[in-house]
């Protein structure tokens, strides 16, 4: 892709693999979105949560990221708690919800089959993801969720993955006072399991909060 490459293209069928596959699954369900998801939330915000590929009957459904399965409901009840959010709980695309100074996006952003996108798709989606956290106001805080938006983020910064190791509640300085926030991924597998509990995923957005906040700070020359 060129350097003009956009920061979402919601026409885009660049991975075949995954067109065909959303053009099989909107034969099934002709209501569904169906199409590349788009971040979700203000373009300027410090916050940026980057999450693996759409859920096949969440946002793939929906066309917001988290929306509609069982991972956003933890997402979305600590962004409430911790004041990134205007209602704890995402329903539908076009609810009264809003996100303050947060910013939602994923690494792939179509559905992949088994919610398993190629090294190859994934690769090709980075430069979307590149541009919309290295141009114009990039965030103060990338806050990826597993080990695939991790990785993808660290490409998207120009980092060799060895310098940047994938760890639960592990911080990377990317420069320019800006931070890579590592967190397991609020799936259901995960959290039903007991990998990922609610008092685990709100310490990682306490010092997300404590990050922004120290930025802030230093902003205002305090």
């Amino acid at each position: 892709m060129s350097q003009q490459t956009p920061a979402f293209d919601p026409d885009c069928r660049r991975c075949p693999r995954l067109a065909a596959h959303l053009d099989e699954v909107a034969h099934e369900h002709p209501g569904y979105h169906c199409r590349p998801v788009p971040p979700f939330g203000p373009p300027g915000a410090r916050l940026v949560i980057v999450g693996l590929a759409p859920g096949r009957h969440g946002a793939n459904a929906t066309g917001r990221p988290f929306t509609g399965d069982h991972a956003g409901i933890l997402l979305y009840r600590t962004l409430h708690a911790f004041g990134f959010a205007s209602a704890p709980v995402s329903r539908r695309a076009d609810d009264a919800l809003e996100l303050r100074d947060c910013r939602i996006t994923n690494a792939v952003k179509c559905l992949p089959p088994g919610n398993k996108p190629t090294g190859a798709e994934v690769h090709t989606c980075n430069a979307y993801l590149r541009r919309e956290l290295r141009c114009g106001h990039a965030p103060r805080v990338v806050l990826a969720l597993g080990g695939v938006a991790h990785r993808a983020v660290a490409r998207a910064f120009g980092r060799r993955q060895a310098e940047l190791p994938f760890g639960h509640g592990r911080m990377h300085r990317l420069g320019q006072g800006r931070w890579l926030l590592d967190s397991y991924h609020c799936s259901r597998y995960n959290t039903q399991t007991g990998r990922l509990t609610g008092e685990m995923f709100a310490a990682v957005f306490a010092t997300a909060r404590r990050l922004l906040s120290e930025a802030e700070s230093r902003d205002a020359g305090v």
